[in-house]
Protein backbone atom coordinates (compact mmCIF):
# COMPACT_ATOMS: atom_id res chain seq x y z
CA UNK A 1 0.00 0.00 0.00
CA UNK A 2 1.56 3.27 -1.08
CA UNK A 3 1.84 6.33 1.16
CA UNK A 4 -0.80 8.31 -0.76
CA UNK A 5 -3.36 5.53 -0.36
CA UNK A 6 -2.59 5.27 3.37
CA UNK A 7 -2.97 9.02 3.67
CA UNK A 8 -6.40 8.95 2.00
CA UNK A 9 -7.57 5.88 3.88
CA UNK A 10 -6.72 7.39 7.25
CA UNK A 11 -8.84 10.48 6.84
CA UNK A 12 -9.36 11.61 3.25
CA UNK A 13 -8.67 15.05 1.84
CA UNK A 14 -11.67 16.68 3.51
CA UNK A 15 -10.80 15.17 6.89
CA UNK A 16 -7.19 16.33 6.71
CA UNK A 17 -8.34 19.81 5.70
CA UNK A 18 -10.64 20.08 8.71
CA UNK A 19 -7.91 18.74 10.98
CA UNK A 20 -5.41 21.27 9.60
CA UNK A 21 -7.89 24.11 10.15
CA UNK A 22 -8.45 22.97 13.73
CA UNK A 23 -4.67 22.81 14.31
CA UNK A 24 -4.28 26.33 12.92
CA UNK A 25 -6.92 27.64 15.33
CA UNK A 26 -5.33 25.87 18.30
CA UNK A 27 -1.65 26.53 17.60
CA UNK A 28 -1.86 29.91 15.87
CA UNK A 29 -5.23 31.57 16.39
CA UNK A 30 -5.63 31.18 20.14
CA UNK A 31 -2.01 32.00 21.08
CA UNK A 32 -2.02 35.14 18.93
CA UNK A 33 -5.39 36.47 20.07
CA UNK A 34 -4.76 35.58 23.70
CA UNK A 35 -1.12 36.61 24.17
CA UNK A 36 -0.37 39.13 21.41
CA UNK A 37 -3.71 40.96 21.26
CA UNK A 38 -4.34 43.21 24.26
CA UNK A 39 -7.34 42.72 26.58
CA UNK A 40 -8.83 46.02 25.41
CA UNK A 41 -9.17 44.71 21.86
CA UNK A 42 -12.41 43.24 20.51
CA UNK A 43 -10.40 40.32 19.12
CA UNK A 44 -8.78 39.39 22.44
CA UNK A 45 -9.47 35.84 23.63
CA UNK A 46 -9.74 35.85 27.41
CA UNK A 47 -8.26 33.33 29.82
CA UNK A 48 -11.81 32.09 30.47
CA UNK A 49 -12.19 30.88 26.89
CA UNK A 50 -8.71 29.35 26.89
CA UNK A 51 -9.55 27.36 30.01
CA UNK A 52 -13.01 26.41 28.78
CA UNK A 53 -11.82 25.13 25.41
CA UNK A 54 -8.85 23.39 27.04
CA UNK A 55 -11.26 21.59 29.36
CA UNK A 56 -13.55 20.62 26.46
CA UNK A 57 -10.58 19.25 24.51
CA UNK A 58 -9.75 17.02 27.50
CA UNK A 59 -13.33 15.77 27.46
CA UNK A 60 -13.07 15.20 23.69
CA UNK A 61 -10.10 12.87 24.30
CA UNK A 62 -12.23 10.93 26.79
CA UNK A 63 -15.10 10.77 24.29
CA UNK A 64 -12.82 9.32 21.61
CA UNK A 65 -11.51 6.78 24.12
CA UNK A 66 -15.09 5.86 24.99
CA UNK A 67 -16.02 5.56 21.31
CA UNK A 68 -13.19 3.08 20.77
CA UNK A 69 -14.68 0.61 23.23
CA UNK A 70 -18.38 1.36 22.73
CA UNK A 71 -18.67 2.41 19.11
CA UNK A 72 -16.19 -0.07 17.65
CA UNK A 73 -16.02 -2.96 20.16
CA UNK A 74 -19.59 -2.79 21.46
CA UNK A 75 -18.46 -2.49 25.10
CA UNK A 76 -20.59 0.08 26.93
CA UNK A 77 -18.62 1.34 29.92
CA UNK A 78 -20.29 3.41 32.62
CA UNK A 79 -17.06 3.78 34.57
CA UNK A 80 -14.71 5.73 32.32
CA UNK A 81 -14.89 8.69 34.69
CA UNK A 82 -12.82 6.59 37.10
CA UNK A 83 -9.88 6.31 34.70
CA UNK A 84 -10.11 10.03 33.95
CA UNK A 85 -10.03 10.86 37.66
CA UNK A 86 -7.17 8.47 38.41
CA UNK A 87 -5.03 10.19 35.80
CA UNK A 88 -5.96 13.52 37.33
CA UNK A 89 -5.09 12.39 40.84
CA UNK A 90 -1.78 10.87 39.72
CA UNK A 91 -0.66 14.17 38.21
CA UNK A 92 -2.36 16.15 40.97
CA UNK A 93 0.01 14.60 43.51
CA UNK A 94 2.93 16.08 41.62
CA UNK A 95 1.23 19.48 41.49
CA UNK A 96 0.58 19.33 45.23
CA UNK A 97 4.26 18.56 45.88
CA UNK A 98 5.19 21.54 43.70
CA UNK A 99 3.39 23.84 46.15
CA UNK A 100 6.19 23.15 48.61
CA UNK A 101 6.00 25.40 51.68
CA UNK A 102 3.77 28.00 50.02
CA UNK A 103 0.58 26.50 51.40
CA UNK A 104 -1.58 28.01 54.12
CA UNK A 105 0.34 26.29 56.91
CA UNK A 106 3.79 26.98 55.42
CA UNK A 107 4.77 23.33 55.76
CA UNK A 108 6.49 21.10 53.17
CA UNK A 109 3.46 18.78 53.17
CA UNK A 110 0.07 19.52 51.54
CA UNK A 111 -2.30 21.52 53.73
CA UNK A 112 -4.80 18.68 54.19
CA UNK A 113 -2.04 16.45 55.61
CA UNK A 114 -0.95 19.17 58.01
CA UNK A 115 -4.58 19.68 59.07
CA UNK A 116 -4.91 15.95 59.77
CA UNK A 117 -1.65 16.09 61.76
CA UNK A 118 0.19 13.63 59.54
CA UNK A 119 3.93 13.59 60.10
CA UNK A 120 5.01 11.89 56.87
CA UNK A 121 3.74 11.15 53.40
CA UNK A 122 1.68 7.94 52.91
CA UNK A 123 3.25 5.16 50.84
CA UNK A 124 1.28 6.05 47.71
CA UNK A 125 2.97 9.46 47.67
CA UNK A 126 6.39 7.86 47.15
CA UNK A 127 8.56 9.87 44.73
CA UNK A 128 5.62 12.08 43.72
CA UNK A 129 7.89 15.12 43.66
CA UNK A 130 9.24 13.68 40.39
CA UNK A 131 7.48 14.83 37.21
CA UNK A 132 8.52 11.74 35.25
CA UNK A 133 7.37 9.37 37.99
CA UNK A 134 3.91 10.97 38.17
CA UNK A 135 3.69 11.09 34.38
CA UNK A 136 4.29 7.35 34.43
CA UNK A 137 1.60 6.89 37.09
CA UNK A 138 -0.85 8.76 34.86
CA UNK A 139 -0.50 5.95 32.32
CA UNK A 140 0.22 2.95 34.55
CA UNK A 141 -2.46 3.32 37.24
CA UNK A 142 -5.52 3.52 34.93
CA UNK A 143 -3.92 1.02 32.54
CA UNK A 144 -3.19 -1.64 35.17
CA UNK A 145 -6.61 -1.26 36.81
CA UNK A 146 -8.33 -1.54 33.43
CA UNK A 147 -6.22 -4.51 32.41
CA UNK A 148 -6.89 -6.48 35.62
CA UNK A 149 -10.59 -5.64 35.67
CA UNK A 150 -11.01 -6.30 31.95
CA UNK A 151 -9.09 -9.57 32.06
CA UNK A 152 -11.40 -11.14 34.61
CA UNK A 153 -14.56 -9.57 33.17
CA UNK A 154 -13.88 -10.56 29.55
CA UNK A 155 -12.55 -14.00 30.48
CA UNK A 156 -15.79 -14.59 32.38
CA UNK A 157 -17.75 -13.51 29.28
CA UNK A 158 -19.39 -10.64 31.13
CA UNK A 159 -20.96 -8.39 28.53
CA UNK A 160 -23.89 -6.12 27.75
CA UNK A 161 -25.80 -4.46 30.54
CA UNK A 162 -24.08 -6.62 33.16
CA UNK A 163 -20.67 -5.25 32.19
CA UNK A 164 -22.04 -1.70 32.25
CA UNK A 165 -23.46 -2.15 35.75
CA UNK A 166 -20.20 -3.63 37.06
CA UNK A 167 -18.17 -0.70 35.67
CA UNK A 168 -20.60 1.72 37.28
CA UNK A 169 -20.27 -0.10 40.60
CA UNK A 170 -16.47 0.06 40.28
CA UNK A 171 -16.38 3.82 39.84
CA UNK A 172 -18.91 4.32 42.65
CA UNK A 173 -16.82 2.22 45.04
CA UNK A 174 -13.69 4.19 44.09
CA UNK A 175 -15.53 7.46 44.68
CA UNK A 176 -16.51 6.37 48.19
CA UNK A 177 -12.93 5.30 48.87
CA UNK A 178 -11.45 8.62 47.74
CA UNK A 179 -13.96 10.57 49.83
CA UNK A 180 -12.29 9.15 52.97
CA UNK A 181 -9.55 11.30 54.47
CA UNK A 182 -7.61 8.19 55.48
CA UNK A 183 -7.08 7.30 51.81
CA UNK A 184 -4.56 10.13 51.55
CA UNK A 185 -6.03 12.04 48.62
CA UNK A 186 -7.59 15.06 50.29
CA UNK A 187 -11.02 13.63 51.06
CA UNK A 188 -14.00 15.72 49.94
CA UNK A 189 -11.88 18.63 48.78
CA UNK A 190 -9.37 16.61 46.79
CA UNK A 191 -6.40 18.56 45.40
CA UNK A 192 -6.44 22.26 44.59
CA UNK A 193 -4.50 25.51 44.99
CA UNK A 194 -1.85 24.45 42.49
CA UNK A 195 1.02 26.91 42.10
CA UNK A 196 3.68 25.52 39.76
CA UNK A 197 4.47 22.87 37.21
CA UNK A 198 8.13 22.05 36.55
CA UNK A 199 8.84 25.02 38.85
CA UNK A 200 7.02 27.32 36.38
CA UNK A 201 4.02 29.32 37.74
CA UNK A 202 0.77 27.87 36.41
CA UNK A 203 -1.23 31.09 36.60
CA UNK A 204 0.77 32.94 33.93
CA UNK A 205 -0.89 33.35 30.50
CA UNK A 206 2.12 31.72 28.81
CA UNK A 207 1.89 28.57 30.94
CA UNK A 208 -1.85 28.31 30.43
CA UNK A 209 -1.41 28.67 26.70
CA UNK A 210 1.31 26.01 26.71
CA UNK A 211 -1.03 23.60 28.53
CA UNK A 212 -3.77 24.50 26.06
CA UNK A 213 -1.52 23.77 23.07
CA UNK A 214 -0.30 20.47 24.57
CA UNK A 215 -3.92 19.44 25.10
CA UNK A 216 -4.75 20.33 21.50
CA UNK A 217 -1.78 18.31 20.22
CA UNK A 218 -2.83 15.35 22.39
CA UNK A 219 -6.38 15.53 21.06
CA UNK A 220 -5.15 15.50 17.46
CA UNK A 221 -2.74 12.66 18.23
CA UNK A 222 -5.50 10.67 19.94
CA UNK A 223 -7.81 11.16 16.98
CA UNK A 224 -5.15 10.06 14.48
CA UNK A 225 -4.15 7.05 16.59
CA UNK A 226 -7.76 5.95 17.02
CA UNK A 227 -8.50 6.46 13.32
CA UNK A 228 -5.45 4.45 12.31
CA UNK A 229 -6.47 1.69 14.70
CA UNK A 230 -10.08 1.35 13.53
CA UNK A 231 -9.16 1.41 9.84
CA UNK A 232 -6.61 -1.37 10.29
CA UNK A 233 -7.23 -5.11 10.37
CA UNK A 234 -7.41 -4.82 14.15
CA UNK A 235 -10.30 -2.36 13.81
CA UNK A 236 -12.16 -4.64 11.41
CA UNK A 237 -11.86 -7.51 13.88
CA UNK A 238 -13.14 -5.20 16.64
CA UNK A 239 -16.19 -4.31 14.55
CA UNK A 240 -16.78 -8.01 13.89
CA UNK A 241 -16.61 -8.71 17.63
CA UNK A 242 -19.14 -5.96 18.21
CA UNK A 243 -21.55 -7.40 15.64
CA UNK A 244 -21.09 -11.15 16.15
CA UNK A 245 -18.47 -12.19 18.70
CA UNK A 246 -19.36 -15.87 18.58
CA UNK A 247 -18.72 -16.05 14.84
CA UNK A 248 -15.36 -14.32 15.29
CA UNK A 249 -14.38 -16.93 17.89
CA UNK A 250 -15.39 -19.72 15.51
CA UNK A 251 -13.08 -18.15 12.91
CA UNK A 252 -10.16 -18.72 15.28
CA UNK A 253 -9.68 -15.26 16.79
CA UNK A 254 -9.03 -14.85 20.51
CA UNK A 255 -11.54 -12.08 21.22
CA UNK A 256 -10.30 -11.68 24.80
CA UNK A 257 -7.00 -10.15 23.66
CA UNK A 258 -8.67 -7.78 21.21
CA UNK A 259 -11.17 -6.48 23.75
CA UNK A 260 -8.60 -6.31 26.51
CA UNK A 261 -6.19 -4.27 24.40
CA UNK A 262 -8.71 -1.67 23.27
CA UNK A 263 -10.22 -1.49 26.77
CA UNK A 264 -6.81 -0.85 28.38
CA UNK A 265 -5.82 1.65 25.69
CA UNK A 266 -9.09 3.52 26.24
CA UNK A 267 -8.42 3.72 29.98
CA UNK A 268 -4.88 5.04 29.40
CA UNK A 269 -6.19 7.77 27.07
CA UNK A 270 -8.70 8.79 29.75
CA UNK A 271 -5.90 8.97 32.32
CA UNK A 272 -3.85 11.25 30.05
CA UNK A 273 -6.90 13.47 29.54
CA UNK A 274 -7.36 13.67 33.31
CA UNK A 275 -3.73 14.70 33.79
CA UNK A 276 -4.13 17.52 31.24
CA UNK A 277 -7.44 18.58 32.79
CA UNK A 278 -6.21 19.11 36.36
CA UNK A 279 -3.63 21.91 35.90
CA UNK A 280 -5.97 23.83 33.58
CA UNK A 281 -9.08 23.63 35.76
CA UNK A 282 -7.17 23.82 39.04
CA UNK A 283 -8.92 21.09 41.01
CA UNK A 284 -9.52 17.35 41.18
CA UNK A 285 -11.83 15.74 43.72
CA UNK A 286 -13.84 12.49 44.10
CA UNK A 287 -16.89 13.99 42.37
CA UNK A 288 -15.08 13.33 39.07
CA UNK A 289 -15.63 9.62 39.81
CA UNK A 290 -19.37 10.09 40.14
CA UNK A 291 -21.34 7.50 38.13
CA UNK A 292 -23.31 10.43 36.66
CA UNK A 293 -20.10 11.74 35.08
CA UNK A 294 -19.45 8.40 33.41
CA UNK A 295 -23.01 8.29 32.09
CA UNK A 296 -22.49 11.78 30.72
CA UNK A 297 -19.46 10.53 28.78
CA UNK A 298 -21.68 7.97 27.06
CA UNK A 299 -24.12 10.77 26.22
CA UNK A 300 -21.33 12.77 24.53
CA UNK A 301 -20.62 9.84 22.24
CA UNK A 302 -24.30 9.19 21.52
CA UNK A 303 -24.96 12.84 20.71
CA UNK A 304 -21.98 13.20 18.40
CA UNK A 305 -22.29 9.85 16.70
CA UNK A 306 -21.26 6.48 18.03
CA UNK A 307 -18.63 4.75 15.92
CA UNK A 308 -17.35 7.91 14.23
CA UNK A 309 -14.50 9.18 16.50
CA UNK A 310 -14.78 12.75 15.18
CA UNK A 311 -18.46 12.64 16.10
CA UNK A 312 -17.58 11.62 19.65
CA UNK A 313 -15.26 14.62 19.97
CA UNK A 314 -17.96 16.85 18.46
CA UNK A 315 -20.51 15.50 20.93
CA UNK A 316 -18.21 16.30 23.86
CA UNK A 317 -17.88 19.86 22.58
CA UNK A 318 -21.61 20.36 22.00
CA UNK A 319 -22.76 18.89 25.31
CA UNK A 320 -20.13 20.64 27.42
CA UNK A 321 -20.68 23.92 25.58
CA UNK A 322 -24.38 23.64 26.39
CA UNK A 323 -23.50 22.70 29.97
CA UNK A 324 -21.39 25.84 30.40
CA UNK A 325 -24.31 27.93 29.16
CA UNK A 326 -27.05 26.23 31.17
CA UNK A 327 -25.10 26.02 34.44
CA UNK A 328 -24.64 29.79 34.30
CA UNK A 329 -27.99 30.89 32.88
CA UNK A 330 -30.34 28.14 34.12
CA UNK A 331 -28.42 25.91 36.54
CA UNK A 332 -31.54 24.20 37.90
CA UNK A 333 -32.57 22.99 34.44
CA UNK A 334 -29.29 21.48 33.23
CA UNK A 335 -30.00 17.88 34.25
CA UNK A 336 -33.48 18.07 32.71
CA UNK A 337 -31.98 19.35 29.47
CA UNK A 338 -29.33 16.61 29.48
CA UNK A 339 -31.95 13.90 29.98
CA UNK A 340 -34.16 15.37 27.26
CA UNK A 341 -31.19 15.59 24.91
CA UNK A 342 -30.37 11.93 25.40
CA UNK A 343 -33.98 10.88 24.78
CA UNK A 344 -34.26 12.99 21.62
CA UNK A 345 -30.97 11.70 20.24
CA UNK A 346 -31.95 8.10 20.97
CA UNK A 347 -35.35 8.48 19.27
CA UNK A 348 -34.57 10.78 16.36
CA UNK A 349 -30.79 10.77 15.87
CA UNK A 350 -29.58 7.19 16.41
CA UNK A 351 -26.41 8.01 14.45
CA UNK A 352 -25.85 11.30 16.27
CA UNK A 353 -25.20 14.77 14.93
CA UNK A 354 -22.44 13.62 12.59
CA UNK A 355 -24.74 10.99 11.14
CA UNK A 356 -27.38 13.65 10.49
CA UNK A 357 -24.83 15.85 8.72
CA UNK A 358 -23.70 12.90 6.56
CA UNK A 359 -27.29 12.07 5.60
CA UNK A 360 -28.00 15.65 4.55
CA UNK A 361 -24.87 15.67 2.39
CA UNK A 362 -25.99 12.45 0.72
CA UNK A 363 -29.42 13.92 -0.12
CA UNK A 364 -28.00 17.26 -1.22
Amino acid sequence: MNADHSYRRLYGVRGWTILAAFAAVIFIGFPVFNLAVGPDSTFHISAYWVTLLGKIMCFAIVAIAMDLVWGYAGILSLGHGLFFALGGYAFGMYLMRQIGSDGQYRQPMPDFMVFLDWKEFPWQWFNTDSFLWCAMLVVVVPGVLAYVFGFFAFRSRVKGVYFSIITQALTFAAMLLFFRNATGFGGNNGFTDFRRILDIPIATPQTRMALFAITGATLIGTLLLARWLVTSKFGRVLAAIRDAETRVMFCGYDTLHYKLFVWTLSAVLCGIAGALYVPQVGIINPSEMSPANSIEIAIWVAVGGRGTLAGAALGAGLVNGAKSFFTQAFPEYWLFFLGLLFILVTLFLPQGVLGLISKRKEHA
